[in-house]
């Protein structure tokens, strides 16, 4: 099946080139959907710059408009069976997509969320109260829409393109992520986890994640329990 990565990037020159050099490694991924969500680190401009194999597709939002924003101008752009999200950063392993990718080839699976809890891959020993948020968000999830998801969280989520049309996301921030969740589990989507590696950084690294983000997560999670 072919896949297309759709790459959300926010002040990650240091990065960038890295990770899309690392996801062109993977034999499975036909594009690569770049979209700058007005950078004001350089990291636009150098991709301007550089000269890119012929698979990625570069978009620039005039100006910043969050996470979930830069993802839907991505989705627009997808052209494959299926679809993954890919952090501009280095925290997720691009050779992981070949397991997430086997519930769907077999035929079972509609999305597949790469778990970082569930062990048997590498992770960094580090920020205790952000699994414990996570451990949280998720068990909300949970008894909201009736599953045993261990990591809503996750930056890999893998999907059917045909699914993925029909979700309609609305959320311009991190508010991605559990919206997303509640709409593939409000349809019933057959949905796996994987476990996946995880390099997190710390915030002098770079990590952008803070701890009202978990509460956007909850209240987003019962408003789409409710309303689609």
């Amino acid at each position: 099946m072919r896949l297309s990565v759709v790459i959300p990037v926010y002040n990650e020159k240091g990065t960038i080139f890295k990770i899309i050099d690392r996801v062109l490694q993977e034999s499975m991924v036909s594009e690569v959907i770049v979209v700058d969500d007005y950078s004001v680190d350089g990291t636009k401009e150098l991709l301007k710059e550089r000269k890119l194999d012929p698979k990625v597709k570069l978009f620039f939002h005039d100006r910043n408009k969050g996470k979930g924003a830069a993802l839907r101008t991505g989705f627009k752009e997808v052209s494959c069976d299926v679809v993954i999200v890919q952090d501009a950063d280095l925290e997720y392993d691009p050779s992981d997509y070949k397991n997430l990718m086997i519930p769907i080839e077999r035929g079972d699976a509609d999305v597949v969320y790469g778990t970082r809890l569930s062990g048997g891959r590498p992770q960094r020993v580090h920020m205790f109260w952000h699994k414990v948020g996570n451990n949280v968000i998720s068990i909300i999830a949970d008894i909201l829409f009736n599953a045993t998801l261990t990591d809503i969280e996750t930056g890999y989520k893998m999907i059917r393109t045909s699914l993925l049309k029909e979700l309609n996301i609305k959320s311009n921030g991190f508010g991605f992520e559990p919206e997303f969740t509640a709409k593939v589990l409000k349809r019933q989507a057959r949905v796996y986890e994987v476990p996946i590696a995880y390099y997190g950084r710390t915030y002098a690294e770079g990590k952008k994640i803070f701890w009202y983000h978990g509460l956007e997560a909850i209240l987003t999670l019962i408003k789409y329990r409710f309303v689609d």
